[in-house]
């Protein structure tokens, strides 16, 4: 047998999946390879990556099949990228997606809605041309949407001041937009219904302009009647230098987003606030480095489920998610990335959406990939410098139930967020230059 090569044999079942394992020291085990188990035995020849070949010690992890996608369907802009950041389930069993076509800062919101078999219903594109001027303007942002009984409700920013659109179920039509500005470069990231109208939550005095997932400023919290007129609102800059989701449980708000700690440092900040925005208590998480929070969702029992990634223990960027109850109480916690066995220092995995399942787990979505473009490796097929689609499922205690990357024939793809669907399966927003929606069934 050649050298580098080994040959491993082991017990195992049809129709489950394997995970071949390898370590040095058998402190830490890295994925070498994932294979279908058959029943009785299953054999693999194993070459170890580069720079790998003297490990010793292997370990093989039963994992659940992960769901073989369903159909992908891909839809642009009149920009030369489109880029999405959120995606919905709809009410009539189709799927919705906000984002942005263009190049910041000439960028206009793109909203595009497929039907329940992933076929065009309509596409969309806002601007600042959308309130009444002769020009689209700038910083034109689509963060996120709800579904109310007569349309669709966008938040995001028009011509860099914070901003709400109600469209049209039917035909995406605006139906009315309001602006509000906040304070500098600003912009809402998402929005609730509340017994009033509209709570949504941002930034203001954006530092980082250029970059429409990551805005270092001063977290914000308005409330607006039914036609999203502003009534109120108040800085949370003490608590988040971004506030990036909201949700409601019972009368309260839970908003999460990113703060900074003593030591200059970005952790994971979570809020429960009155239903008037008066703080009820403020939570802190994370470690030594940076930890970005960008995911939210709270569970049936009103478990808050958390995800982002860090760079605090680890070798570079990982999934970092958790589970808190009610109270905020840290229930677990989780880092995960590397799924496809590349060399760890220079792959990204940068999560941006979960969702809370039945089960009382959740289901999240990442990218992996080469970041820098110095470094590539293959494996088999696989090549560290494209991009993939990454998922991982966690059972109620924090258990890894299943993880799957999923590629394009070619280019780069990265999950952007994810929602549930009504066949209890998930859909995927793709980032691969324009709205990229994945479906995989019921798992």
């Amino acid at each position: 047998m050649s050298p580098g090569k080994v040959e491993l044999t082991f017990t195992s079942e049809a129709g489950t999946l394997y995970d071949i394992l390898g370590s040095e020291d058998l402190r830490t085990f890295s994925l070498l390879s994932r294979v279908s188990g058959s029943e009785g035995q299953t054999g693999i020849l194993l070459e170890a990556p580069a720079g790998q070949v003297d490990r010793r010690f292997f370990r093989v992890r039963a994992t659940e099949l992960p769901p073989t996608p369903e159909w992908f369907r891909s839809h642009g802009g009149s920009g030369e990228e489109a880029h999405g950041h959120y995606i919905m389930a709809c009410e009539d069993g189709g799927y919705l997606q906000v984002g942005e076509t263009g190049l910041l800062p000439n960028t206009r919101i793109l909203a595009v809605k497929l039907d329940s078999e992933g076929n065009r219903a309509w596409g969309e594109e806002y601007s600042n041309r959308s309130t009444g001027s002769s020009s689209h303007g700038i910083y034109n942002l689509g963060n996120s949407a709800i579904e109310v009984d007569d349309g669709y409700v966008i938040a995001g920013a028009i011509n860099r001041n914070s901003a709400v659109l109600k469209v049209d179920k039917q035909t995406g039509d605006l139906q009315w937009v309001r602006t509000h500005s906040n304070g500098g470069y600003d912009a809402y990231e998402h929005i609730v219904e509340t017994t009033e109208g509209f709570a949504a939550v941002g930034y203001t005095n954006a530092e980082d302009r250029e970059n429409t997932f990551f805005a270092e400023g001063r977290g914000y919290l308005a409330f607006m009647d039914p036609e999203a007129t502003k009534t109120t609102g108040r800085s949370l800059r003490d608590d988040l230098a971004q506030a990036y989701r909201i949700a409601r449980h019972g009368e309260a708000l839970i908003v999460s987003g990113l703060v900074w700690n003593e030591d200059d440092n970005l952790d994971f900040g979570l809020l429960k606030l009155e239903d008037d925005g008066s703080r009820i208590w403020g939570r802190l998480f994370g470690g030594n480095r940076d930890d970005h929070c960008f995911g939210m969702d709270l569970g049936e029992d009103g478990s808050i489920f958390l995800t982002g990634h860090t760079l605090s223990g680890t070798t570079n960027w990982q999934t970092y998610t958790m589970k808190l109850d009610p109270d905020g109480v840290l229930k677990w916690e989780r880092k995960r990335g590397n799924p496809r066995g590349f060399d760890p220092r220079y792959i990204h995995d940068e999560a941006w959406g979960v969702r809370a399942t039945p089960d009382g787990g959740c289901i999240l979505t990442a990218g992996t990939g080469d970041e820098y473009g110095n470094y590539s490796e293959t494996i088999g097929s696989d090549v560290s410098d494209q991009w993939e689609v990454y998922v991982i499922k966690y059972g109620p205690a924090g258990a890894l139930e299943w993880e799957a990357t999923y590629e394009a024939e070619e280019g780069d793809w990265a999950g952007e967020d994810l929602a549930l669907t009504q066949d209890g399966g998930v859909i995927i927003a793709v980032d691969n230059s324009q709205f990229g929606f994945l479906k995989l069934p019921s798992f």
